[in-house]
């Protein structure tokens, strides 16, 4: 399948699987959509993302350089592309604008402005009260898709149909899912959290593909007392978390598959660049929001899970708000405004 778009973002365990597993998202929706294929150019790739992307290209230049966006530019070409989508805080105006240059129409993913100047085509910024400020110094003909009804979620949660499941009187079943790579391994924290929980409790902990702390988990799993699941890589996402009564996670891409499923959930911020999203989360009333993580201790995190969990109507109050908020819809908007 020839490519029609381009997709040039990193991965592994700083930066996380978040920007490229939302670029896969639009791939697969454009895929589906009967619209082509998409060719990863990425510096480094980790195998598990590999697996699910299928055409990826090694970067042969450092990241972010002029040099990377000549490369990039030449794949785009040779593959016959029409579009180049950028994700990562490492690709400025400047890397913008040298794509547009070579004649690219380019969408770039953006969290808060920290491109400085934009060039783009398309800025895509999909969060949670997502305004116009960050990008005034932008050209003419700039589009802005800002907000949550652009949120990108992957095959498996577009085709998933919310069923408005019952909510237990009290909540048994608890997903931990702290993104791709969890560098600081605050898995491990809500494990050894949900030990002084009371139970009955069965917990699944899902690690992606770019966690480094496998072994680390297993021994805080095996302390916990409750029953617990390690699930590494998992691909029935949408299933596990409707199987959850409640979740905790962090306020990334993950956020917005709990809210898609309805799963109330306790997010905990793990990365700088995801301060906004929580305080977004917690203004709106989609998650109980805890806070930076070095700052949230064991006894919080226990705290919050016990009092959720005996909290039914506040639970169904999470679940709705979410439902009602993400659509599935994101992906189908994006591709419309880039005419594909």
């Amino acid at each position: 399948m020839t490519p029609a778009l381009v997709v040039r973002a990193d991965a592994g365990v700083a930066l996380g699987l978040g920007h490229v597993m939302r670029c896969l998202a639009l791939a697969q929706a454009l895929a589906d959509a009967g619209g082509g294929g998409a060719l990863f150019v990425m510096a480094g790739a980790p195998a598990a993302f590999v697996a699910r992307a299928g055409t990826v290209t090694e970067l042969g230049e450092r990241p972010g350089t002029a040099a990377d966006a000549a490369q990039t530019a030449s794949l785009a070409r040779g593959a016959g592309a029409t579009w180049v989508v950028v994700d990562g805080y490492h690709f400025d105006g400047g890397y913008q604008r040298a794509l547009v240059d070579a004649g690219m129409q380019v969408l770039a993913f953006d969290d808060h402005g920290h491109a400085g100047r934009y060039a783009a085509q398309i800025v895509l910024n999909q969060n949670l009260g997502a305004g116009e400020e960050p990008y005034a110094d932008r050209e003419p003909y700039t589009r802005l898709l800002l907000g949550s009804r652009y949120v990108l979620l992957r095959r498996e949660f577009r085709a998933f149909e919310p069923d408005g499941r019952p909510v237990p009187a009290r909540a048994r079943r608890v997903l931990v899912t702290l993104g791709g790579s969890d560098p600081d391994n605050v898995s491990a924290r809500v494990l050894a959290a949900l030990a002084e929980v009371p139970g009955p409790l069965e917990v699944q902990v899902l690690i992606g593909g770019a966690n480094p702390h496998r072994d680390a988990l297993e021994r805080a799993a095996a302390a916990v007392g409750h029953p617990v699941t390690l699930v590494v890589d998992v691909r029935d996402v949408p299933a596990r978390m409707a199987w959850a009564d409640l979740a905790v996670a962090a306020p990334g891409g993950s956020a917005w598959e709990l809210a898609r499923v309805g799963t109330p959930q306790i997010s905990i911020v793990l990365a700088d660049n995801q301060r906004p999203a929580g305080a977004a989360l917690a203004a709106a009333g989609l998650a109980e929001v805890l806070g930076w993580h070095a700052h949230v201790g064991e006894d919080a995190i226990a705290a919050a899970v016990a009092e959720l969990a005996q909290d039914a109507p506040r639970r169904a109050e999470l679940a709705t708000r979410g439902r009602e908020l993400i659509d599935g819809r994101g992906a189908e908007r994006v591709l419309a405004a880039m005419g594909l």
